[in-house]
């Protein structure tokens, strides 16, 4: 994990982390002192000789560190600066006294090596972090193993090392190392005895190289039935480091250096910090450790998608920092990766008033557009560029995300990564973080400028605004030094200030809109014609799969084309190719399920309406839907329950079935009290008009039939389709027929009250036309959304209001069974024949969440989170939508469960079955 990581909560049985490269607890040394994209092979104890041979010769304890590009000399004592020699600039490596005058020292004194070079550096003196000190001109400095019968080894290795450093082609250089390493990984192997307990069994071993930032650390992996392990070649930062599957949460397949070799564990629910990022040398032993702790985590943990984490969201059960970061975690941002750290939007736009007013759209940036499009003459000069510009063409020459701009936001807490990325040196002091308001003008106004920001400014660690490590940034041009960042009015602190942000980013303004930006770095708007009009086009080579590397034949083009890949920045994976669903906020969400909700806005604000009391019953209810109860059961049919329709006061109950009658049951008496056939056709569902006077039917006859209860007679029948009708609804004097003749009609002229007289006039107001046969319908809650599902798999959704197609999603494999919109008509909800739920968003037609069961589930009812689904084998299943899981299976029927009823508090349920029973089930909490 970085070294500027948040500290982690103690978890049982967890190792001790590996020691961060600034835990500087007497060791100076870290492996931010290499150079980018150097190895570290192996330390030997030295003594550093001074003045050898004279007078005041002296010697300085310590260690030699051979590396694949320099040797670092670190000594024990911290007061004594940190020695790195390139290996570019030795001009001659060798036992000490071989080199002319001392050869007849060389017997005796076997142990010395020598290294004669132009050019040296001295780093973090008095372990201060500071940039780094350089010597330059001819010199020789003479170290002296304790180990002296290892002399001939480093010598051969050093020289070997040299060889490669003075290859002319940075490609040749890169491929004689990677030689080098390789048959140092294949001479060693994982030591056994490092294993936990006895018992483990192997499962498999690789060679692979662990990531943190800026630094990769080579050694080998293995995996056991219990634990994951790593043993760098080098014993650096400890022998080996350990993570007991048990606590895997997350892995993340990665692109590292954009291919994909690269696979991050994380033992934490939302850390921003995983537990290990390795990176392997073949794709296929990436896949088959992923694969083994995927199946491994199949058994203890739920799989998250982007889908599932956006059903969480939308919903309030994830916050928006949050969402972004599993969006940023699934889009391959990682913060073991510089080139690919988190991205997070620039969410406020003011930075001058003394109060941050979070209920004025004025105080926030636009989300829907990228930074470099907020300032329209910025955006008119840069568009006039781009037309002018020859193919490939991209609108901004630097990208919103790159290691330099991580470090520039983190240079406070981890100056040792910028001194890495820039060659021991920091930044100008005025191009320094030195203020939020100045750093946000330059975003709006700088000609190259057009970053977004870290997760860190929606944290809560404020280390990064503040120089606690008193760190000597330099002198600005008015004299001033570089020291906290400069906050904004509104901020009495930094830790006000993250307050403020973090609740400026969970405010509802960006609640509403943070889809919009979304789709610009996550989304449809990434590529294309879309990123073209929403001014979003970066270089092409920012782009994954911009440029394919194992195309490029030659190696220094190819390290070439790499390096500047990995600084220029990389755009996050594309997630979604059509909009992103909007948040559901609060506007929306306390909607009660019936649409006459004016009456609780007619309350006095003081008292509770027994619409809000009604909405809370439900709540409670639903979050108790585990513990139904069944009551009585029922056979009163002779075959297939397939409807269920009950009187206002509870007394009567509706039933149809596959045997062609319609049955009237009376749950006081518990005696069947009318029995009426229309035909010898089986019935497929039935619904009473309120009043419940009249009882309606659909057949497989192709007709509906109106039943008046007081009159006790066939009222009326509508002859309206060519087939079967499968289903029926009612609402506000409309009827919607369903049938497998492929269509959807809605009638029009029937009245609540059916007088038992006269016959009735039935117009056909529309007709919703599909491929195939339509197995079942459903209305939103103020009628003016239709979802139809069909035969073929196919779920609609139809606007009513103009009677048109707005989705059509082919998301099942088999008959639809059953679909429904959600309370608050955000989002369907649909079972198949293949045993599936699938959840759309009604406002995109997005699908966002699919998970299965072994079994068709028949049908069901669902208050948005959570649902009671009726199985093909006649258990009732729970399922939590948010957490993606089977919560609880309840025994009911021993057919398949066809029906199922709720009452509007949410307390009694019916439900209907292929064993002919109908069932009476209470919750009981």
């Amino acid at each position: 994990s970085p070294g500027w990581a948040r500290p982690r909560r103690a978890r049982k049985s967890r190792q001790p982390r590996p020691a961060h490269p600034e835990g500087r607890a007497g060791s100076g040394f870290s492996l931010l002192l290499l150079n980018l994209e150097e190895y570290y092979f192996e330390q030997h104890t030295a003594n550093h000789i001074l003045h050898k041979g004279r007078q005041n010769e002296r010697k300085i304890r310590g260690s030699l560190k051979i590396c694949s590009k320099s040797v670092i000399f670190e000594p024990d004592a911290i007061s004594q600066p940190i020695i790195k020699i390139p290996l570019r600039d030795c001009i001659n490596i060798g036992k000490h006294g071989e080199n002319g005058a001392n050869r007849h020292f060389a017997k005796a004194k076997s142990g010395e090596i020598s290294l004669i070079f132009s050019q040296v550096y001295f780093i973090k003196e008095h372990n201060v972090v500071a940039p780094y000190k350089i010597e330059r001109g001819k010199m020789e400095y003479v170290f002296e193993l304790d180990v002296s019968g290892k002399v001939e080894d480093v010598v051969e290795t050093l020289l070997q090392l040299h060889r490669a450093s003075c290859l002319d082609k940075l490609g040749d250089q890169t491929a004689m190392i990677t030689a080098i390493l390789q048959s140092r990984l294949a001479r060693t192997s994982f030591d056994k005895n490092r294993f936990q307990s006895v018992s483990e069994k192997l499962h498999m071993e690789c060679k692979a190289e662990m990531v943190t930032p800026l630094v990769t650390n080579p050694g080998h992996v293995c995996i056991t039935d219990t634990n994951l392990y790593f043993q760098p070649l080098n014993g650096y930062p400890k022998p080996v480091v350990q993570i007991t599957l048990q606590d895997v949460r997350r892995i993340y397949k990665r692109r590292h250096g954009l291919m994909p070799l690269g696979l991050e564990v994380f033992c934490t629910e939302d850390d921003l910090c995983s537990d290990i990022y390795l990176k392997f040398y073949e794709p296929q032993d990436r896949d088959d450790l992923y694969f083994y702790i995927a199946t491994y985590l199949e058994h203890h943990v739920a799989e998250h998608t982007a889908e599932s984490y956006m059903l969480q969201w939308q919903r309030g059960h994830l916050s928006n920092y949050q969402y972004l970061l599993h969006l940023n975690n699934l889009a391959d941002r990682s913060c073991n990766d510089l080139s690919q750290y988190p991205v997070f939007p620039w969410i406020i736009n003011d930075y001058s008033s003394a109060e941050l007013d979070l209920s004025n759209p004025g105080t926030f940036r636009d989300l829907s557009k990228p930074v470099g499009a907020l300032n329209k003459e910025r955006l008119e000069r840069l568009l006039t560029r781009y037309q002018e510009m020859p193919e490939p063409k991209f609108m901004y020459g630097s990208h919103y995300s790159s290691p330099g701009y991580v470090l520039f936001y983190l240079v406070r807490i981890a100056p040792e990564y910028m001194l890495c990325l820039q060659n021991g040196r920091f930044d100008n002091a005025d191009r320094m973080f030195n203020s939020i308001a100045e750093t946000w003008k330059n975003c709006l106004d700088g000609a190259t400028d057009f970053k977004e920001l870290i997760p860190e400014f929606y944290g809560d660690d404020v280390s990064f605004l503040v120089n606690s490590l008193k760190l000597d940034l330099g002198k600005r041009q008015g004299g001033q030094m570089v020291d906290d960042v400069e906050l904004p009015p509104w901020a009495s602190s930094p830790e006000d200030f993250l307050r403020k942000s973090k609740g400026a980013l969970e405010s509802s303004y960006v609640s509403e809109h943070l889809h919009e930006w979304i789709d610009l770095i996550f989304g449809y708007k990434q590529k294309g014609s879309d990123a073209v009009g929403a001014h979003n086009v970066f270089h092409p080579l920012t782009y994954e799969g911009g440029v394919d590397l194992n195309s490029i034949e030659d190696p220094d083009e190819k390290v070439a084309m790499l390096t500047q890949i990995l600084e220029f920045g990389q755009t996050p994976k594309q997630l979604f190719v059509t909009p992103h669903p909007r948040r559901i906020t609060s506007k929306f969400k306390s909607l009660p399920q019936t649409s006459s909700y004016n009456a609780s806005v007619a309350c006095s604000p003081g008292e509770e309406s027994f619409e809000d009391l009604t909405e809370e019953s439900k709540t409670l209810a639903w979050n108790n839907i585990t513990k139904l109860q069944l009551h009585e059961q029922y056979k009163i049919h002779k075959e297939a329950v397939t409807g269920i329709a009950v009187s206002r006061n509870g007394s009567s109950v509706f039933t149809t079935s596959q045997d062609s009658t319609l049955k009237m049951f009376s749950k006081e008496s518990k005696m069947l009290q009318r029995s009426i056939s229309f035909s010898n056709m089986a019935l497929s569902s039935c619904l009473l008009l309120p009043g419940d006077a009249t009882v309606i039917s659909s057949s497989w006859d192709n007709n509906v039939y109106f039943y008046s209860i007081a009159f006790g007679r066939r009222q009326d029948t509508l002859m309206g389709h060519d087939d079967a009708v499968s289903k029926i609804c009612w609402h506000d004097n409309r009827l919607y027929s369903a049938s497998w003749d492929s269509t959807v009609k809605v009638w029009s002229g029937v009245p609540a009250e059916m007088p038992g007289t006269k016959r009735h006039h039935f117009d056909l107001l529309a007709e919703l036309e599909h491929d195939v046969s339509v197995d079942t319908i459903s209305l939103n809650a103020a009628s003016t959304l239709l979802v139809s599902g069909t035969k073929e798999g196919t779920v609609n959704i139809w606007d009513l209001t103009t009677a048109t197609l707005l989705h059509q999603s082919p998301c099942h494999a088999g008959t639809v069974c059953d679909a429904a919109f959600s309370p608050d008509s955000r989002h369907v909800l649909s079972t198949g024949a293949d045993g599936c739920l699938n959840v759309i968003d009604v406002q995109t037609g997005m699908l966002i969440s699919s998970m299965t069961s072994d079994e068709p589930q028949r049908c069901f009812i669902w208050d948005g989170n959570s649902v009671l689904s009726g199985s093909q084998s006649g258990e009732l299943l729970v399922w939590d939508l948010l957490g993606a899981k089977i919560s609880e299976r309840i025994q009911g029927h021993t057919g398949a469960v066809t029906c199922i009823w709720m009452n509007e508090q949410c307390s009694n349920i019916i439900t209907g079955g292929e064993d002919r029973q109908i069932m009476f089930w209470k919750l009981q909490y």
